[in-house]
């Protein structure tokens, strides 16, 4: 045979092999890589990962409640079978599911409810460490309005008839006031007096007035949770996600008085209603953050600051006025950046705080940083290059740009006004000044400006408080411990009050 015909049939003979295998991948279909479960009262979300992007079709049935999901073009595979025992009995919308090869490509999943739920499923494509992912979202048909289930916890917290003083539970088993001011009571002193409402002034606290007024045996009420901007819906209540054993103990610290304005003296003029502050914990769910050299995850170490920092808020006040702290999410799920601003502004907080603790390309970078919004540039590289990575946390978590109302997101976040980041300046500077007081060492001596999506609160003085690298062993190591979170978050609340010492909160009305 010449060697040119041999060449041709190897080639003839490569080609048929290629094919073959071609037509193999094909007909085996996508493997199934995981598979996670979300749960949380806001909505619970399923998601399955795979190493091709997944089709399927869904159909929702109403008595009894159910969700039928079949994915096309797989098999049955032991991920897929472990969805069944990932479904906990605190689940607030799955009470189980079946999962089976419907046909020889198709697998079924079939959801049993325990409500009604409006299904959102969507494909995300890979990025970070994740391939193609699946994803459904079981919200319930009425959400939860988070103005709503801020009243129903404060009023949990109202001091009950004839005791003058209401308890609360918090993150670290110590009681909290519900109305009295925060500082440490002195000993044979009088009890601050207890005021029997809000000013007239205050529809939120008109509202509290009346819902606590209503006769009939009061059921208990449902602690806070993070809700969106929809109806109001009854909150379930869900067991919080574990997390992460920290290092050490240590005794939870009276919160300081409000501080007297830093020129004259003179402490501000009251104020005629309940100061709200918004915490939003960074990242959550299928976005776990930055993960330090020892595997400790940011979204873990930001949640356990976060509820250190509500404790002080809702035992502290301003200039006697009560404060109130709202979680944008308080338990291990994802919020995407547009909805925590929605959440801040539905419940007309006077403040957000965004807490994160980063991480850098070098373990060598450390030391905590204050940021605000920046509307010509950001004030560093390291700043842009931070802003950058934060809004790039829908892209991991995992947002329906579908059903997103992106064009309204974009809307709200354009209208942030100097005035926002003039005052977000002032309460950045009042916090870095607090964080350097208790000896942590601070990455920049001013607070810096970028542009971060989750600032953009046109109404609301706003910042980010990166509490260190979690990057670098060291503060890592000072992020697990007790007294590291303990002391920060007596920092924060000390920025938030000299705030307020020197700018008081407007004595306008919440419209609900």
């Amino acid at each position: 045979m010449k060697a040119g015909g041999l060449k041709r049939r190897v080639l003839l003979q490569g080609g048929s092999i290629a094919l073959m295998l071609g037509v193999h991948q094909i007909a085996r279909g996508a493997t199934i890589l995981a598979v996670r479960v979300w749960p949380a009262a806001d909505y619970t979300r399923v998601t399955i990962e795979s190493d091709a992007r997944l089709t399927s079709q869904q159909l929702v049935v109403g008595s009894p409640p159910r969700l039928a999901v079949d994915i096309e073009g797989i098999e049955l595979n032991s991920e897929l079978r472990e969805l069944v025992g990932k479904i906990k009995p605190g689940d607030p919308y799955i009470n189980g599911l079946r999962v089976g090869q419907n046909a020889p490509t198709v697998v079924r999943i079939v959801f049993d409810l325990k409500q009604t739920v409006r299904p959102q499923v969507f494909s995300l494509a890979p990025v970070a460490a994740y391939k193609h992912r699946l994803v459904l979202d079981l919200y319930p048909e009425q959400a939860i309005d988070p103005m709503e289930a801020l009243i129903a916890e404060r009023l949990r917290d109202a001091p009950k008839p004839g005791t003058g003083t209401g308890t609360g539970s918090s993150n670290n088993g110590s009681a909290v006031a519900g109305i009295a001011p925060s500082p440490a009571p002195v000993p044979g002193a009088a009890p601050a007096p207890v005021r029997p409402a809000m000013p007239a002034g205050d529809p939120l606290g008109d509202l509290m007035a009346q819902q606590s007024m209503r006769p009939g045996p009061a059921a208990p009420a449902p602690p806070v949770v993070a809700g969106v901007d929809r109806p109001f819906a009854p909150p379930v209540l869900v067991a919080p996600a574990p997390l992460p054993p920290v290092v050490g103990t240590a005794p939870v610290r009276p919160v300081s008085p409000p501080v007297a304005a830093a020129r004259g003296g003179a402490t501000a003029s009251r104020t005629d209603r309940i100061i709200i502050v918004a915490l939003d914990p960074g990242h959550g769910g299928e976005d776990p953050g930055a993960t330090g050299p020892s595997g400790t995850r940011e979204k873990d170490i930001v949640l356990q600051v976060a509820f250190r920092l509500r404790d002080r808020i809702n035992a502290g006040s301003v200039n006697g006025n009560p404060m109130r702290a709202f979680l944008t999410r308080d338990a291990d799920f994802f919020v995407p950046l547009g909805v925590r601003v929605q959440k801040a502004r539905r419940v007309q907080a006077d403040l957000f705080v965004s807490i994160h603790a980063d991480a850098f390309t070098t373990p060598a970078a450390r030391g905590a940083s204050v940021f605000a919004l920046s509307q010509s540039g950001a004030s560093s590289s390291a700043a842009r290059w931070l802003a950058n990575k934060e809004n790039d946390a829908d892209k991991v978590g995992g947002v329906n740009v579908g059903n997103h109302e992106a064009q309204v997101q974009r809307a709200l976040l354009d209208m942030s006004t100097t005035a926002q980041i003039n005052d977000s300046l002032k309460l950045g500077g009042a916090m870095l000044g607090e964080i350097k007081g208790i000896g942590a060492r601070l990455h920049k001596g001013e607070v810096e400006q970028a542009g971060f999506a989750v600032l953009k609160a046109p109404d609301i003085p706003s910042v980010l408080v990166e509490t260190a690298f979690i990057s670098n062993p060291e503060e890592e190591a000072n992020l697990r411990r007790v007294d590291y979170q303990e002391n920060l978050a007596d920092a924060l609340m000390r920025g938030i009050q000299r705030y307020f010492a020197q700018n008081p909160p407007l004595a306008r009305s919440r419209q609900l």
